[in-house]
């Protein structure tokens, strides 16, 4: 056995390390993943679930303190298991014998993608909104800078993306003809409204996207430039 495994000064060591410090990287990282790199890449994502894993674990550490904002991180964490669930859907999809631009699997690795990028991204936004509170208005905000409120925050996203993603999933049913297989001819009139709302979601996803972006550089320069304490 290795010299100093067994020291109790060794393991106290790693239980004072300082958590916060990998917590603020790994929110470095998901900034650059999210809202800045231009396009989703394999190789980021997998490096970003690997991430994700290791906050998770560090989460449980009785050391980290129950914060709002730590929820927020926490959430993050959490909505990269749908990259691991978009691999998985991709391999099986990859397994089939057709190529289909439109077919169930196709579309359900794609959505797995987008909710995890989108739940992702609004979650971020909400911890660059925290982070602009505490520096110019910490009094003011401090009973909606709740950890209660936080968790609230994170299941309306959760609720509204997961919502998003149902309707882009239906929408590739639009070229079967559901009558045929016996389902109830208001099935069809569903469907059409899915692809509706589909085409006008997809309409304001870039628009969204980019005041995101715009949003979360003017609260990180502001409080990154000001002069206040």
């Amino acid at each position: 056995m290795a010299p100093g495994l067994m020291n109790p000064f060794h393991f106290q060591g790693l239980t004072k390390r300082d958590h916060m410090k990998d917590l603020r990287s790994y929110l470095v990282f998901k900034y650059l993943q999210y809202l800045i790199l231009p396009f989703p890449n394999v190789v980021i994502s997998l490096l970003g679930l690997c991430a994700s894993s290791y906050v998770t674990l560090l989460l449980m550490s009785p050391n980290i303190s129950r914060k709002s904002t730590v929820v927020f991180i926490q959430n993050v964490a959490q909505a990269d298991i749908l990259v691991g669930f978009s691999v998985f859907a991709m391999i099986q999809d990859a397994s089939q014998g057709e190529r289909s631009s439109c077919s169930f699997q196709t579309a359900l690795w794609q959505n797995f993608q987008t909710a995890n990028a989108h739940i992702s991204s609004l979650l971020l936004s909400c911890v660059s909104l925290e982070a602009f509170l505490i520096t110019f208005l910490p009094a003011e905000t401090r009973h909606i800078r709740t950890v209660r409120c936080a968790r609230v925050a994170s299941k309306f996203i959760w609720t509204s993306v997961i919502a998003e993603c149902i309707v882009y999933q239906l929408e590739c049913l639009r070229d079967l003809n559901i009558t045929s297989l016996g389902a109830p001819k208001y099935t069809l009139v569903l469907l059409n409204s899915c692809n509706g709302a589909a085409a006008l979601m997809k309409s304001f996803i870039y628009p969204i996207g980019l005041f995101l972006r715009i949003i979360n550089v003017y609260l990180f320069y502001k409080i990154f430039f000001s002069k206040s304490p």
